[in-house]
């Protein structure tokens, strides 16, 4: 009897904790939705603020909005001891994944054409250029290889997003990813309010700027933004904007590529110096972060005409819900002892490769946009 009883303890005792994993997923879940009810009111309710002060467009953008309401949400849960309760619905790189699929939607091929060459070619320039150099100043400094890719990629490619398809691609820790898109959150916004003014004092033109936005801001709202706050040549028939979107569409349409470029070298070089052995084309398939698919799939049907341009606006709007759950979450699981452990290394490359990364896209757009390959009409 004794030990029937001593049995059916631990019986009970997983029961208990998987009702309260559960309970805690349904509550989190509903605390992760109101919270982004709630940014989304914010940042309605400032940019109704910004345009009674005569700006058209909210220059805070709503990741910046989410992730100050998702550190807020989480001192509060943690000084009241609640936050391991909710933390099983915390999960950010789920709802980055359906995000990345949906913003395939917003990549339409026809439209990277009316850019021509240029855009493909400074895309290929920049993810190519500030990811080796990010690649080897992070070997330098002896960071850690997952680190290094995940950094190389959020900088090179598009801020979050790419770094958590890299991530995928290399069994990154999921606190290297924290701290990554942390460090993007971090830099995106100054860089919006400040390169649009920059821009306009080194006067260049609309096509100019906008192609210097896209190519060295972080993330694709932030993008936007800055297009939306540069003035330039208002009569132009082309707007920075405009450039911008499309020049950050092309460098996201490589995160696939770079995925299975990072998959592939992981599992042949990196691990095989680790004493892995050599891997097979299946451990190489199971690596491959899948949404990427989807991601593709998505804006070949888009481009196909396969979805219409309103359900197109309708996956769009999805996608923004969903990365504003993503940057809620990512404010909730931040933690300043991760950052303290990882050491101010990571902290300087990351600076260093922004400033690469802003100084190498005004000279690439200039070259491109200004001399190669001039933009007269979108």
């Amino acid at each position: 009897m004794a030990t029937a009883t001593a049995a059916s303890a631990p019986s009970a005792t997983t029961a208990r904790t998987a009702r309260q994993s559960l309970s805690g997923f349904v509550v989190g879940t509903l605390l992760l939705i109101a919270l982004t009810l709630l940014v989304a009111e914010l940042d309605r309710w400032i940019g109704g603020q910004f345009r009674n002060q005569g700006v058209a467009s909210n220059p805070l953008e709503y990741p910046l909005t989410a992730v100050v309401v998702g550190l807020i949400a989480n001192a509060i849960l943690r000084a009241t001891r609640f936050f391991d309760y909710v933390q099983p619905a915390i999960r950010t790189e789920l709802y980055v994944k359906i995000g990345l699929v949906l913003l395939g939607s917003r990549i339409v091929f026809g439209d990277m054409l009316k850019i021509g060459a240029g855009g493909l070619v400074q895309a290929l320039i920049m993810v190519t250029g500030v990811f080796l150099f990010t690649w080897w100043l992070g070997g330098r400094v002896k960071l850690p290889d997952t680190l290094r890719a995940v950094m190389a990629a959020a900088v090179s490619i598009c801020g979050v997003s790419a770094a958590i398809a890299a991530a995928g691609s290399v069994q990154a820790k999921k606190t290297e990813v924290t701290y990554v898109a942390t460090l993007v959150i971090l830099t995106a916004l100054p860089m919006m309010v400040l390169l649009p003014p920059l821009a306009n004092a080194l006067g260049l033109s609309q096509p100019i700027a906008g192609a210097w936005f896209g190519g060295n801001i972080d993330t694709t709202a932030a993008v936007v933004g800055a297009g939306t706050i540069f003035r330039g040549d208002i009569d132009a028939s082309v707007n920075a904007q405009s450039v911008a979107s499309v020049v950050k569409a092309s460098q996201n349409v490589l995160i696939g590529f770079v995925s299975f470029i990072l998959a592939l070298y992981f599992a042949t070089v990196v691990e095989k110096k680790e004493g892995s052995g050599r891997p097979s084309a299946r451990v190489i398939w199971d690596r491959f972060p899948k949404f990427v698919i989807g991601f593709v799939l998505v804006s070949i049907l888009v481009s196909a005409g396969a979805i219409s341009p309103e359900l197109a606006k309708d996956l769009d709007t999805l996608s923004k819900w969903f990365f504003a759950l993503a940057f809620v979450s990512i404010g909730l699981s931040f933690s300043l002892a991760d950052l303290r452990q990882a050491g101010w290394k990571p902290i300087g490359v990351y600076l260093a490769a922004t400033v690469f990364n802003t100084v190498l896209a005004l000279v690439v757009a200039y070259l491109i946009f200004g001399l190669l390959f001039p933009v007269t009409a979108m």
